[in-house]
């Protein structure tokens, strides 16, 4: 599923294409991805002009000039295109901007992509987003605000750091990657690592760390190329954080880390793949 590096490089690239045209033409091949469209969904959209391209965690946020936003969530395989014919099988829902003088096409073989309109004034309250923790790179994600979500919780904290109401906009592939550079074993009790005091200890000082170092890195490069991830070019040659990847579909490679030569593991946690070095993340 692409994550938060991955959603901002697409935003990134659909801001200079789309920001200011009118949409004068949508084209919806299904009645419904993950869910249904919204009713009035296409003449919600028709005759409007994007104003701006947000995005919260995972979400991108279309702010249009009649007073919506158009929510788009990528799921696990959704592709959004520019000037593409828009006729390929998977392409569920075609846009034309200016009258024809761009088209937009948004792709999704597994069709678990996501797509609304809401009033952008109750943007906060959107079941979607009312209860998304702080997200990474912001001043809203602090130690303090670190340390209180994973407080007392039972949990691993691999399973904490991907419940999006204690952090926003991390998946699978980061938390990984985020564990082994603190040097933090993905099974340890997420209370454990938070601790009884209310101090800021060590390890939440390291996670805060390279939560941010890590995220950042990945936008820089454009996210990780994994599955079915493309930029709006269609070009999958852009993900280069797979480069920097130290445990992440590395089981039974050597880690990294100066001094360790341990060997990388990979189990299984809520279902989900974890790698990690049992010699250096303790």
């Amino acid at each position: 599923m692409p994550e938060m590096p991955e959603v901002e490089t697409v935003r990134r690239g659909l801001v200079p294409n789309l920001v200011g045209r009118m949409i004068t033409f949508v084209d919806l091949r299904r009645p419904d991805l993950r869910f249904p469209f919204p009713e009035g969904f296409e003449e919600g959209l028709v005759n409007s002009r994007i104003q701006d391209i947000d995005r919260m965690s995972k979400y991108l946020l279309i702010r249009l000039d009649n007073g919506n936003t158009w929510l788009s969530h990528l799921g696990m395989t959704g592709i959004w295109t520019i000037n593409s014919d828009g006729n390929g099988k998977h392409d569920h829902v075609h846009i034309e901007l200016d009258n024809g003088a761009l088209t937009a096409t948004y792709s999704d073989h597994r069709r678990f992509g996501i797509m609304d309109l809401f009033p952008t004034i109750n943007s906060d309250k959107h079941k979607l987003l009312a209860n998304l923790g702080p997200e990474p790179l912001t001043k809203e994600f602090t130690k303090e605000a670190l340390k209180e979500g994973l407080h007392g919780r039972q949990s691993p904290i691999k399973t904490s750091l991907l419940d999006q109401k204690i952090v926003s906009g991390l998946g699978n592939i980061y938390v990984s990657e985020i564990l082994h550079r603190s040097k933090i074993s993905p099974k340890r009790k997420s209370a454990d690592v938070a601790g009884k005091s209310s101090k800021i200890n060590k390890a939440i000082e390291r996670i805060h760390t390279q939560t941010n170092e890590v995220i950042a890195e990945a936008i820089r490069v454009g996210g990780s190329t994994i599955s079915d991830f493309r930029g709006v070019s269609g070009d999958s040659d852009l993900g280069y954080f797979p480069q920097q990847f130290t445990v992440f579909n590395r089981e039974s490679e050597s880690c990294n880390r100066d001094g360790c030569n341990g060997i990388i593991r990979r189990i299984v946690q809520s279902g989900r793949s974890t790698f990690y070095c049992p010699r250096c993340q303790r």
